[in-house]
């Protein structure tokens, strides 16, 4: 796609959210540079809406179902050609935004734009276990960029892509509650996914895949590097692949008994 020289190519910031009234405000003051900010709302209960109301009058409400429906939804909605997904428990740093601002500014030669993560855990930034080398696809075309059909985990699909030299800030656990809720949600939908691909031998799962992941982020990735953090983060890695293969075993023997 051409572009004129010095032509600043617009952006619009789409933020999904859900009852993100701790966090909400810090994430919108850190994307008020950009030409749009698009509030994807799930039908928050709490301060949300009228936090987010301060920094934007684009506020759309829509049923969530999973992350990559809520954002291929979202994406058509945005006005400009450019788009930047910022999750509410993220901060783009001043470096982020000079190094995007700048992007635009001369003209994207790629498509889309990886961007990696400082992820942090009860106020540390975590540097190993797996969460050190973060990187996700975020920043991209309006009418190219589009989610896999996966329930979680799902990644933008593109080929022409780059990287970013900036780091975005993540603050993804906000208490432990709400880390075991999310591996309650995460652990159904992956279930779910394998068993729509066919996996078989779901006990193998769940007897090798937790053992295993506790090995690979606390050995393989260096987690003890991170020290108790790193063990944490390993056991509930391991926790949640526990979770997942008991759940994708219960849906199989269902399956079975209903044949």
């Amino acid at each position: 796609m051409s572009v004129k020289k010095n032509q600043q190519q617009k952006l619009t910031v789409i933020t999904p959210c859900y009852n993100e009234g701790k966090n909400i405000e810090v994430c919108l003051q850190s994307v008020m540079w950009a030409d749009e900010i698009l509030v994807v709302d799930s039908f928050s209960t709490d301060q949300t809406l009228n936090i987010a109301r301060k920094y934007t009058d684009r506020i759309l409400q829509h049923e969530y179902i999973n992350y990559a429906a809520q954002n291929t939804w979202a994406i058509p909605q945005a006005k400009h050609e450019w788009v930047l997904i910022v999750d509410s428990d993220e901060r783009v740093t001043p470096a982020l935004r000079d190094e995007i601002q700048e992007l635009l500014r001369r003209g994207p030669d790629k498509d889309g734009y990886l961007i990696r993560r400082n992820n942090h855990l009860m106020g540390k930034c975590i540097k190993h276990s797996g969460w050190g080398d973060d990187s996700v696809l975020r920043l991209f075309r309006r009418g190219l960029g589009r989610y896999q059909k996966k329930r979680v985990h799902a990644k933008v699909e593109l080929e022409n892509t780059g990287v970013l030299t900036a780091r975005l800030d993540h603050h993804t656990v906000s208490s432990m509650a709400a880390w075991v809720a999310k591996i309650n949600r995460y652990s159904s939908w992956k279930a779910e996914d394998k068993f729509e691909k066919g996996v078989t031998a779901p006990v193998l799962h769940l007897v090798l895949r937790p053992p295993y992941r506790f090995f690979k982020d606390f050995v393989l990735r260096l987690g003890i590097l991170d020290g108790w953090r790193g063990f944490l983060i390993a056991a509930m890695s391991s926790f949640a692949e526990l979770v997942m293969a008991a759940k994708l075993t219960q849906i199989t023997i269902e399956n079975r008994r209903n044949r």
